[in-house]
């Protein structure tokens, strides 16, 4: 696969749990952005009298592991009192998960966020992770991460390289002009202290061809085609060859002003759980 994930990981993206909104939730947290790739809502439910999380549910866009993460999330807070919820770590959602590939931590990072500012809502507070962001000027415009949010990152989870800041928040991972600054705020918290040496990357499995194209037809038909089925869309599977994969656009995606966008964020989504250098081509529906 693209990225080492274990057997949680890809259950939990395949059949991610508490996929929804709660009608009247006591609190919603909302955390990303579609335009920076992620985006996560998380509402809950509370029985106020013994101020304890009943229920929980998500809506994301965003990758594999963002689903994941999301999903786990939510069956981690529910039958826990909102102090307990609060004590849980991003590193505890990745933990659960069995791990998660280090270039994918800002997806852990991004629920326990989503968790801080539902809590905050339920009890008509500022989340932590807002006030922290305001107070700080924007470093990676790519991404829209502040200041404050890559010091507080770098405090919890002893973050010592420029790469470890960039999986766990993405900053630094898009133009790349913030990396400077980046580093400064690094070396200003940690001085001259020496990062820990990496863990060694654990060795990935090649996938059969067989593997391959089951799995990318599991991605296209629960994960791609229910989403454009909504706006009266769809595509179709036409060939697999290796690294390449062809589809056709059918119903309103064909000739469709955003297809462009549409099969750049299907093309990523392939790269992310199935192979890194898979390309993807689209062919119109005939008319």
């Amino acid at each position: 696969m693209g990225w080492n994930y274990t057997d949680k990981v890809k259950d939990h993206f395949m059949n991610p749990r508490n996929v929804g909104r709660i009608e009247e939730a006591d609190g919603v947290g909302e955390v990303g952005s579609v335009a920076c790739g992620d985006a996560l809502t998380l509402s809950i439910k509370v029985d106020r009298k013994q101020d304890t999380i009943v229920d929980a549910k998500f809506q994301t866009f965003g990758c594999g592991s963002a689903i994941a993460s999301s999903s786990v999330l939510t069956e981690l807070v529910k039958g826990k009192s909102v102090a307990d919820a609060l004590k849980i770590t991003n590193q505890e959602i990745a933990d659960f998960l069995g791990g998660l590939p280090a270039e994918k931590m800002h997806c852990s990072v991004m629920g326990r966020e989503a968790l801080e500012a539902a809590i905050a809502d339920y009890r008509g507070e500022k989340p932590v992770a807002s006030e922290d962001e305001e107070e700080g000027r924007m470093i990676c415009f790519c991404f829209g991460v502040t200041e404050g949010k890559i010091r507080r990152v770098v405090a919890e989870d002893k973050l010592r390289t420029l790469e470890d800041v960039t999986n766990y928040t993405k900053a630094g991972g898009g133009c790349g002009a913030c990396q400077d600054e980046i580093q400064a705020i690094l070396d200003e918290i940690w001085g001259s202290e020496k990062p820990e040496k990496p863990k060694p990357a654990v060795e990935k499995k090649q996938l059969t061809n067989l593997q391959r194209i089951n799995i990318v037809q599991e991605i296209l038909d629960n994960e791609v085609r229910p989403l454009l089925q909504r706006d009266e869309g769809d595509l179709e599977l036409v060939d697999i060859d290796r690294a390449h994969v062809t589809v056709r656009m059918t119903g309103h995606c064909s000739g469709c002003r955003a297809a462009g966008l549409t099969s750049n964020w299907i093309q990523e989504k392939l790269r992310e759980i199935v192979d890194p250098t898979i390309t993807l081509e689209v062919l119109e529906e005939a008319r």
